[in-house]
């Protein structure tokens, strides 16, 4: 009788599947921490809410001089969904800022700036991740989310005017998901 050669694994398969396996969300934020997480946004932007009126210059005359403040009220803009990119393009790329909103926890998670509001969405735009890692952590903790886009169609046509607007609105409402305020949230949804 021949003998039976047998080839041993360098690696255990367990360990193996151990080694390959990528963590979930829901191992870096327990569904506390999120709670706090999003409590102390909640608060700062309810802060903000109560008092916000922004003061808009007209720079070039490009906005009536008798609209000297706006007041932006993210909360009460026309909603759509938050893969309006995907919907059939309705408008002539009016200049908006646009905010993304959890309204069920009543927070502002992004603001943004644009001139053709579905173009640069349907690309790689990092906030579509941000949002997938959001609802995914809020699903895997058995929590509800509904999060959809407000845009104000009145921002100024020229660039560095509406770049200007959304900087500081961006600043005002410390948006999590906006790059520029990750140091007073921090990033859980970035990865």
């Amino acid at each position: 009788m021949q003998d039976k050669i047998i080839q041993h694994s360098l690696f255990d398969s367990s360990s193996l599947y151990q080694t390959l396996s990528i963590p979930t969300l829901s191992l870096l934020m327990s569904k506390t921490s999120l709670g706090e997480w999003k409590e102390k946004i909640y608060n700062y932007q309810h802060k903000t809410r109560n008092v916000k009126l922004i003061s808009q210059s007209s720079l070039f005359n490009e906005i009536d001089q008798v609209q000297e403040f706006i007041k932006i009220n993210p909360f009460e803009l026309p909603l759509q969904p938050v893969e309006f990119y995907r919907l059939p393009v309705s408008d002539r790329g009016d200049a908006s800022i646009y905010f993304i909103i959890d309204f069920v926890d009543h927070i502002i998670l992004y603001i943004g700036e644009t001139c053709r509001s579905n173009l640069r969405w349907k690309g790689q735009h990092d906030c579509k991740r941000y949002i997938q890692n959001y609802q995914n952590l809020h699903y895997s903790h058995g929590i509800k989310t509904a999060i959809n886009a407000g845009f104000w169609n009145y921002a100024p046509t020229l660039s560095k005017s509406r770049q200007k607007l959304e900087l500081d609105l961006i600043y005002d409402w410390r948006s999590p998901f906006n790059k520029e305020i990750w140091q007073y949230w921090g990033t859980p949804f970035t990865n």
